[in-house]
């Protein structure tokens, strides 16, 4: 399985540069974290590891991010938990952010 993700600053309408991301998998009820990265100038990670069947996050550090362009934000931090059913597939999870707001879906 590849997974990817892309994050959209819904309060410009362009892409979060610079927003780290980790990768955790729960193992036996322990997280743990796999992967980690940085979103690019479109604000995507194409590849953060290769999870495995089972529950995974994507913890996003948006705190950091709004705090560097000066902007105040009610959430410090996302974290998004999914599980991977199929290793095989590829996973994409798309975040739309803003101050005070945030929401997810699984894309292709």
């Amino acid at each position: 399985m590849s997974l990817s993700t892309h994050v959209l600053d819904a309060t410009t309408g362009q892409p979060a540069e610079g927003v780290a991301v980790s990768l955790d998998e729960q193992v036996d009820g322990e997280w743990r974290t796999v992967a980690r990265g940085r979103t690019n100038a479109d604000g995507r990670i194409s590849a953060l590891g290769d999870p495995e069947a089972g529950t995974h996050r994507l913890h996003f550090d948006t705190g950091s991010y709004f705090a560097a362009a000066g902007v105040p934000a009610f959430y410090p931090e996302v974290t998004v938990t999914f599980t991977v059913v199929d290793a095989a597939a590829h996973h994409h999870v798309p975040l739309l952010l803003s101050p005070f707001a945030f929401s997810t879906y699984r894309g292709s």
